[in-house]
């Protein structure tokens, strides 16, 4: 049997927080920050958690 392995692009994007929640950055940062207001770039520099549908898909590729 062989062993699972973890997406590891998806392991750099996504941090998992000590009660098990899934944060991830916000997009939109990395680039054409001189037209972004000063109160949109602040917002954009703090995680975010994620929630819904997405987080069992996203716990199966960690451990996959």
């Amino acid at each position: 049997m062989p062993k699972k392995k973890t997406k590891k692009s998806l392991a750099k994007r996504i941090k998992i927080t000590k009660k098990g929640k899934i944060t991830r950055r916000k997009a939109g940062v990395s680039h054409l920050l001189s037209k972004k207001k000063k109160k949109r770039k602040r917002h954009l520099r703090k995680k975010k958690v994620l929630e819904g549908g997405s987080l069992g898909r996203l716990r199966r590729l960690l451990t996959s």
